[in-house]
């Protein structure tokens, strides 16, 4: 076994939390869980089988076992390890990664969020649930080789730069000197990924964040605008009707209207 499918749509069922310490008495252990995956930062040097497949243990990797799985790990001499028992809950988003990963540079906020779960447990379950499944999210995203089920890394940053940036001036090659390439090799990667220019992509964003505040925020049409970096009206009234096929008066009109409208 060298990947598993998580589901992440649903917070997971936290069951058990903590620190293992293994390799003191035997550098041989067996066993299962019939019902719960298993979820292990490591800060040793070893060996995670299951089946015919053998996977490397080093300090900063991170295993995913999936329920009923027989695992054989390998010790040499005191091992710890951070470890969440869990259930996944199936629907929603799904991702296919690797059993074992090299979390490197983000093993570091791993063990944080572990830690944070692993205190928490005790006394606010829910906490330890939030901070596990995040940590499972960034599991999910870590950079892999083969470049399967992950954004291309230099979209994944143009993206977090425009969201940051929204309400300010944003142009093509202002992202492309934050992602650190030439605006003609993002325009293309970002095309090839999204379907969209990185211009439509900024447009689509800004327009999703202005109809959130007209629906859900008394915010006035103007300071809308300039949260979405459209200080423009005559702009931010053209964006709307073609973005969200109304004015931002008639969208927030609307939504009004429908609150207003008696139920069936």
């Amino acid at each position: 076994m060298k990947h598993v499918t998580l589901g992440l749509g649903e917070a997971p069922t936290v069951v058990d939390a903590g620190i293992g310490v293994h390799g003191v008495s035997t550098a041989h252990d067996v066993f299962r869980l019939p019902d719960l995956w298993q979820l292990h930062l490591y800060n040793y040097e070893g060996a995670l089988s299951l089946g015919q497949s053998v996977h490397p243990i080093r300090p900063g990797h991170v295993s995913l076992v999936p329920p009923n799985t027989e695992v054989h790990f390998h010790y040499r001499g005191r091992s710890e390890h951070f470890y969440v028992h869990l259930r996944l809950h199936d629907g929603g988003t799904a991702r296919v990664v690797p059993v074992m990963q090299d979390a490197a540079a983000e093993s570091t906020r791993l063990a944080d969020l572990l830690r944070h779960a692993v205190t928490a447990m005790p006394t606010s379950p829910r906490r330890a649930t939030a901070e596990v499944w995040t940590a499972l999210w960034r599991i999910a995203e870590l950079p892999r080789g083969d470049g399967a089920g992950r954004r291309h890394p230099f979209v994944a940053t143009a993206q977090a730069y425009v969201e940051e940036h929204l309400a300010g001036p944003l142009s093509v090659p202002d992202v492309a000197h934050a992602v650190g390439i030439s605006h003609t090799h993002l325009t293309r990667v970002f095309r090839a990924e999204t379907g969209l220019t990185v211009v439509s992509y900024i447009r689509h964003r800004r327009l999703q964040r202005a109809r959130h505040l007209l629906l859900s925020s008394t915010l006035s049409i103007t300071a809308i605008a300039a949260a979405v970096g459209i200080a423009d009206l005559q702009a931010f009234n053209k964006a709307c009707r073609r973005e969200l096929g109304a004015s931002p008066r008639d969208v927030r009109a609307d939504a009004l209207a429908g609150l207003d409208r008696p139920g069936p």
